[in-house]
């Protein structure tokens, strides 16, 4: 058999394993969240990721799925499982993204917040992101008092770490430049606004 026969035979193979093989050419839409195949059997391109936890490669927007498969001549034979986004869609928060975001609800480990801006573009659907008691801050986490920290309506500049459980995006302000920031910067989102330490306000 010719060797290109071998290498499409073998990822059209990890495909079926992966549950990814999708019939007729048709892309599938899929949504934040959504498994698109184990790391071992794909490899993530734009809008997916791997979760360090399980392995395993999800969807980071909402998009058509589709599968390209490796080069010949390529080491790795895994194909590449992407996700391309419609554009009227706006920014999508991506793990390592930068956002700014309007706290909803603080309890006593966690605060919720609506995703505005992802670096200087606004979103056009929402997005809700997590701020957990371990990820406030690098030190002391112990000692973070999660309603002192933050209040409904602040706004806050944080790091997005990964999508976590009901498709919400796990935000840290564990860094200087992160944190609450300015009121009125809420409207725009291009501008590094100044970051007030609540902290050293609340003690």
């Amino acid at each position: 058999m010719h060797q290109g026969s071998v290498t499409c035979v073998s990822w059209i193979r990890r495909l079926k394993n992966a549950h990814l093989l999708v019939v007729g050419g048709e892309e599938e839409l899929v949504t934040p969240g959504e498994v698109l195949g184990k790391a071992s059997d794909v490899k993530p391109g734009r809008g997916a990721y791997v979760s360090p936890h399980d392995n395993t490669v999800y969807a980071s927007l909402t998009g058509r799925r589709s599968i390209v498969p490796p080069s010949p001549d390529s080491s790795d034979q895994r194909p590449t499982v992407e996700v391309t986004g419609h554009k009227a869609h706006g920014a999508v928060p991506e793990p390592g993204s930068v956002v700014i975001a309007r706290v909803t609800k603080v309890m006593a480990r966690m605060a919720s917040a609506d995703i505005m801006c992802v670096g200087p573009k606004s979103v056009r659907e929402k997005f809700t992101g997590i701020i957990r008691q371990q990820d406030v801050r690098a030190t002391e986490i112990d000692k973070v008092d999660m309603h002192s920290s933050f209040h409904p309506g602040d706004i806050v500049k944080a790091l997005v770490l990964s999508l976590g459980d009901a498709r919400a995006y796990y935000l840290s302000t564990a860094k200087n430049e992160l944190g609450v920031v300015s009121a009125e910067s809420s409207s725009r989102c291009n501008n590094g606004p100044n970051q007030l330490d609540r902290d050293a306000v609340s003690s």
